[in-house]
């Protein structure tokens, strides 16, 4: 499935910032960064899962604010693109 992980991370303070860090780099680990705080992820039912707590454990939800939104395939119908980015095709291996 197709998740977009979207978040707002408090950086007024030091522990904000670590916060920020930390939300990002769970979010490069199974997914591509298409904005600033806007990640796209192909995951299974099981990696949504374990990346949804991997945040929920990170974030202050008192100061952040952390969202989900699962795309239904097929994601074609459902994902317009306009402008210059270079995607990840998650169907073909990942050689650099």
């Amino acid at each position: 499935m197709l998740v977009i992980v979207t978040y707002d991370v408090s950086t007024l303070t030091k522990a904000g910032r670590k916060r920020l860090r930390h939300v990002a780099k769970i979010c490069e680990a199974v997914g591509q960064r298409v904005q600033q705080s806007v990640f796209e992820c192909r995951v299974n039912s099981m990696q949504y899962e374990e990346l949804e707590r991997n945040l929920l454990q990170e974030i202050n939800q008192e100061e952040d604010n952390l969202r989900f939104y699962r795309l239904t395939e097929p994601v074609d119908l459902h994902v317009k693109e306009y402008g210059y980015f270079k995607a990840i095709d998650f169907e073909k291996p990942l050689i650099l």
